[in-house]
């Protein structure tokens, strides 16, 4: 099966072990120089492409609105000044509470340009949770000087509850009736002078640029510093292992959100950076929302697509079904990239299978391993190296040491994509580092061959969620997550794994109400989740899967044997669902005890799905 070309970086690391089993993996080559400033790149794009189409997105119409480098450039000296003209600081920093938008791109990038700290926040603490606990907690660290949200009146109530009526709002549109706000386009008639040119001149590496919240799901949400020498370095980072974006401006469709790291720093940087063009994708993965993705795809080819695992499952079915949105997608793709957890493999082979059926070639698939504290990109797999569960070896530029902790290697990270720590937060600060400087990912890896550790590292969970049962045997919960994933999809999109201090291993399973109401054929179209979950198609299929899995298993670590299926959804409220989907175990595990101990009662409730002859 032929490959379509694509000029890749591969990593090229020397290896070090030391007596105490720690393993140092250093890249071999340095890093190429980068920018201090990353408007720099956009001072340079816009002279050197200015009516090239840089931003797009689709207005109320659903027509395309282009902004050009040369427009953008112009906007950002405008909205400088206008943050200049406020005296916004480190001490009042911008918090833009709307999601992925033109304007939202413009005054983050002018906020950059004069070195000015903003704060994107995810908009599900204002527009889905009721209590705004995390929101007000977000607020209280950044007392912001200035916040902006695309459509006032939808952020209303989040206003009302968290932001000061003294502090200063902009808005798009529908400003709030309730308190004072200016309009996003009387910032952008602001006259600039030459102060935003001597402010941006100030701005160096050590710059804060960004704070970026981690998604606060075991406490409080913490800002994580993002300099201009993070977010420089790692798009060179990114541009040594995508070659081929420096022969080609990257042209990209994405709805990963700006709050997050691999929306709002990765792609959006990776297009600035590379003098490409973003078109802003106001989709989501899942069975409604892909919708719109895929009304975008069926008018602009992509060089690069990137999504999360469910994205692409989603994606799938709606490529099986349309040859012009296949001919259309796979037309000058060059590369797909997902993060954020393991890509299915039968997802993975029916993109294959397509690509080759339309164009005649696979398109090369990657991933890595990065984080909010990496900016992201800091590990990344060979792209004769790939597979579900593979993360790779350390990019240009990176230095990942592997640390023997509980009988796993866990993974830190040094080099200048690293943050400098978290927003007024030094206690966490310094529990982040180790005593060389490296940061704690938190994460466990493991060599792919032990003889041939060139081939890259498997993710191999979380530190933090490990356990033991009652017997002493320690459960790896990422791979064992990963596994059941793999085999209940389509009718399972998460899996919580129960056992502490118990005797096996159970789970908790969130379902994909859709697949599974499909696979409810008998029943009617009204019947409510209840009759869904219980029906009894639905869980003669999934014991059967359960049993095939415990039947293989290894051991009790690795043997699920009864699951639960979740009526009500995990809540972002209660701390066990981040914005961007994200389960915290423990949380669930936590305030559904109830469930926990209805999974291990005897004799098991009529709920409960067991494997069969599990010994």
């Amino acid at each position: 099966m032929r490959t379509r070309p694509v000029r890749l970086g591969s990593p090229d690391v020397a290896f070090e072990r030391l007596a105490d089993g720690t393993i140092h993996v250093r890249p071999r080559h340095a890093l190429p120089p980068f920018p201090g400033r990353l408007t720099e790149r956009l001072e340079h794009w816009a002279a050197a492409a200015p009516g090239r189409a840089f931003v797009a997105r689709r207005d109320h119409g659903g027509a395309w609105r282009v902004v050009s480098y040369g427009a953008a450039w112009q906007a950002v000296q405008a909205l400088g000044q206008a943050i200049l003209d406020r005296g916004l600081g480190p001490e009042r920093p911008i918090a833009i509470l709307s999601g992925n938008g033109i304007e939202h791109l413009l005054l983050g990038l002018a906020a950059l340009h004069v070195g000015v700290p903003y704060a994107p926040v995810s908009p599900a603490y204002s527009l889905i949770s009721r209590d705004f606990l995390k929101l007000r907690a977000l607020m209280d660290i950044l007392r912001p000087g200035l916040v902006f949200a695309e459509h006032g009146a939808a952020f209303a109530a989040a206003l009302a509850a968290t932001v000061p009526h003294a502090t200063e709002l902009a808005v798009v549109e529908a400003p709030p009736a309730d308190r004072p706000a200016m309009l996003f386009d009387a910032l952008l008639a602001t006259r600039p002078t030459p102060a935003v040119a001597a402010a941006a001149a100030r701005v160096g590496p050590d710059t804060v640029g960004k704070i970026l919240f981690t998604s606060g799901s075991t406490g409080t949400p913490k800002g994580v510093i993002n300099t201009q020498r993070m977010l420089c370095a790692n798009q060179e980072m990114l541009r040594c292992s995508l070659a081929f974006m420096a022969d080609e401006p990257p042209v990209i469709v994405d709805w990963l959100p700006w709050n997050h790291t691999f929306g709002g720093n990765h792609n959006v940087g990776l297009v600035l950076y590379n003098g490409g063009t973003l078109h802003i994708d106001d989709g989501k993965p899942t069975p409604a929302g892909i919708a719109e993705t895929v009304r975008n795809l069926r008018e602009i080819a992509p060089t690069i697509y990137f999504n999360v695992p469910k994205g692409f499952e989603e994606l799938v079915t709606y490529l099986r079904a349309e040859p012009a949105l296949r001919a259309t997608f796979f037309s000058r793709l060059k590369l797909m990239f997902y993060a954020g957890a393991g890509l299915a493999q039968p997802v993975w082979d029916a993109l294959d299978e397509l690509a080759v059926a339309t164009v005649g070639e696979r398109i090369t698939m990657l991933t890595g391993l990065g984080a909010t504290e990496t900016a992201p990109f800091a590990i990344v797999c060979r792209p004769d190296v790939t597979g579900s569960g593979i993360v790779g070896l350390p990019v240009t530029g990176n230095e990942l040491k592997l640390v023997p902790t509980g009988g796993k290697l866990e993974a830190r990270l040094r080099g200048p994509n690293i943050t400098p720590g978290f927003w007024k937060q030094p206690e966490a600060t310094r529990a982040a580092f180790d005593e060389d400087g490296y940061y704690k990912l938190g994460d466990a890896l493991k060599f792919i061959d032990d003889a041939r550790p060139d081939l890259g590292l498997l993710f191999d969970g979380r530190i933090s969620e490990d356990f033991k049962l009652a017997t002493g045997t320690w459960v790896s919960v990422g791979p064992l997550r990963a596994a059941l994933l793999d085999a209940l999809a389509p009718f399972v999109r998460d899996a919580v794994i129960a056992g502490i201090n118990q005797d096996y291993v159970a789970a908790l399973l969130i379902p994909d109400l859709a697949a599974c109401r499909a696979a409810c054929t008998d029943l009617p179209a009204e019947a409510g989740t209840a009759a869904v979950l219980t029906h009894p198609a639905l869980r003669a299929r999934l014991r059967a899967t359960l049993t095939r899995l415990a039947a293989a298993a290894t051991g009790s670590s690795n043997r699920v044997r009864r699951a639960l299926l979740l009526e009500e959804p995990p809540l972002i409220d209660a701390g066990e669902i981040t914005d961007k989907g994200s389960i915290n175990q423990r949380a669930v595990l936590g305030r559904r005890a109830a469930l926990v101990e209805a999974l291990y009662a005897e004799p098991p409730s009529p709920i409960i799905i067991s494997a069969e002859d599990t010994p």
